[in-house]
């Protein structure tokens, strides 16, 4: 079944709905159980154009950017449709950064226009506001009166599919961030994504409460709004507020990381909750326990379904479907799998060795490859990064995500790890993903995180550190033996380490650089 026509830019969307469901909800922001804001989708339409006018007026022009330092807010969704009116790019700024690092990526960015939430004023450094030069910095509040003043007659200037409409910028976990830049026509696939594996309609509720800055919340948050639904915003994941609000606000759609999920379940008198609106949950970005998973299918009541992608990817690139989740079905095991591809993706996984030896080939079914990925959702490259924009992508327009995995007969994918937090122990690779998923089985583990430490006479060993439930105490005889019953010796940690907490990123993905920075200083780590 052919797929329907994918819209030229974002801007067509918001114009497309506000003809077709004009007085229909489109965006609701709530706080605590209260409305905050309200618009339909002609009041939104109203309001991006207001916003292209104000950015014009501000002297933004076609490929300049805007960056916005705040949390979650209707003025995202307002500037994600008003800079793809005018052929600018949105540049969304994680305030969780230090100072230091969001002057780096200012640098980089030079938007034309800053603006500010004020409470996030302080990590503006003098040196960030000095690498401004021209461009002006608004807080949000002036800026709001800019816009309310501002002409709302659509600019409807010339903007092309392939004209950058945001620069996201990665964690910054393996060194200096990295501008992915994103197309209209990369974007655009969300509507076939949100149409087709999570099955959006026009009578459709959309939870938005991951930070927009990301692209697991601007781009899964883009989803209704391809088909006329409905999008509740949220500021944040406050797992009590997103049990209110699912309730409050009929919501049927939604995604989190595991680590919400898991923070949800723990909410007073959840088992009491009023999730029966909810239709599918969407998953992703790091590994969700199997015992985690039992109770939120339990509890939650509706359809799962887990997402891998990338921000080089705009999102969603390999689905596990709802039909999928079954921990006591003939197929539970597909359960440590995130899926097959989209039908318009490609995907093939490299031997690593060939890929150094300049003659990148395909490993053998069963066997451990890095993730490689075309598609028309592909980055076209990093902001002022042609060296790594040219390690990331190949001439003939293979993406590397630097992921291992292995597939099945049937196309199923098995994700292991990053390449770079695999751990070479004598000369054996462990892939601390399927260290991660032995451990999880645990009854009284909440959360764990395998990494490679030094060793005098292996070059590394197995580290597990983990974090106990609520009121749990681990033996670490019993996560021994659970390993030593589960996996070859050389893959079995050698240490376990109690802590209070694991340092993640915006997206959920724990820092490993983090965990392991303690343990090398002062010593070079290499994967060989």
């Amino acid at each position: 079944m052919p797929q329907p026509t994918l819209p030229n830019t974002l801007a067509d969307v918001l114009r497309q709905q506000a003809k077709s469901h004009g007085d229909s909800p489109a965006l609701t922001f709530v706080d605590d159980a209260s409305t905050l804001a309200a618009l339909s989708y002609r009041e939104l339409q109203r309001r991006s154009s207001q916003t292209a006018n104000a950015l014009l007026a501000a002297g933004v022009s076609s490929g300049d950017r805007v960056a916005i330092l705040a949390r979650n807010a209707p003025v995202f969704f307002e500037l994600a449709f008003a800079v793809s009116q005018i052929g600018a790019a949105l540049v969304g700024l994680n305030w969780r950064l230090a100072p230091p690092e969001i002057e780096t990526i200012l640098a980089d960015a030079k938007p034309a226009v800053l603006l500010v939430d004020s409470e996030l004023n302080h990590l503006l450094t003098d040196g960030a506001k000095a690498t401004q030069g021209p461009a002006s910095i608004h807080e949000l509040s002036g800026w709001e009166e800019l816009v309310a003043s501002a002409r709302a007659d659509d600019p409807n200037l010339p903007v092309s599919p392939d004209d950058i409409v945001f620069i996201l910028y990665t964690s910054g976990t393996t060194g200096v961030p990295k501008g992915a830049q994103l197309t209209n026509r990369n974007m655009a696939h969300s509507a076939w994504i949100s149409g087709g594996p999570y099955l959006f309609t026009s009578n459709s509720t959309n939870l938005v409460a991951m930070p927009l800055f990301h692209v697991g919340g601007m781009g899964y948050g883009l989803s209704a709004f391809f088909h006329g639904g409905h999008t509740i915003l949220r500021r944040d994941p406050d797992p009590v507020a997103v049990v209110e609000t699912i309730a409050a606000h009929g919501v049927t759609h939604a995604f989190f990381v595991p680590a919400v999920i898991q923070a949800i379940l723990a909410v007073d008198n959840v088992d009491q909750a009023d999730f029966s609106s909810l239709e599918l949950l969407v998953y992703g970005a790091s590994p969700i326990g199997d015992a985690v998973l039992r109770r939120a299918l339990d509890v939650l009541g509706c359809h799962f379904l887990q997402a891998y992608g990338m921000t080089e990817t705009a999102g969603t690139i390999v689905t596990l479907p709802p039909e999928a989740h079954d921990p006591d079905g003939p197929r539970a095991d597909l359960l440590r799998s995130c899926g097959r591809p989209l039908p318009w993706v490609e995907l093939r996984l490299v031997d690593p060795a060939s890929i150094a030896a300049g003659t990148p080939t395909d490993v053998a079914v069963g066997d451990v490859g890095e993730i490689w990925t075309r598609s028309a959702q592909n980055t076209p490259g990093y902001r002022n990064r042609p060296d790594a924009t040219a390690e990331a992508i190949t001439d003939d327009g293979w993406l590397r995500t630097g992921d291992a995995a292995y597939a099945d007969d049937e196309g199923y994918l098995f994700l292991f790890d990053r390449f770079k937090d695999m751990i070479v122990s004598g000369a054996e690779n462990v892939y601390p993903a399927e260290v991660e998923n032995v451990l999880y089985d645990h009854p009284d583990i909440a959360e764990v995180a395998v990494i490679g430490v030094p060793d005098e006479q292996w070059g590394e060993t197995v580290k597990a550190l983990y974090v106990p439930k609520d009121g749990a105490s681990v033996d670490t005889d019993e996560l021994v033996e659970l390993c030593r019953n589960r996996l070859a010796r050389y893959k079995c940690p050698t240490s376990f380490d109690l802590v209070d907490a694991l340092p993640r990123n915006a997206s959920g993905k724990v820092l490993k650089t983090e965990l392991r920075a303690p343990f090398w200083e002062g010593q070079d780590r290499r994967i060989s």
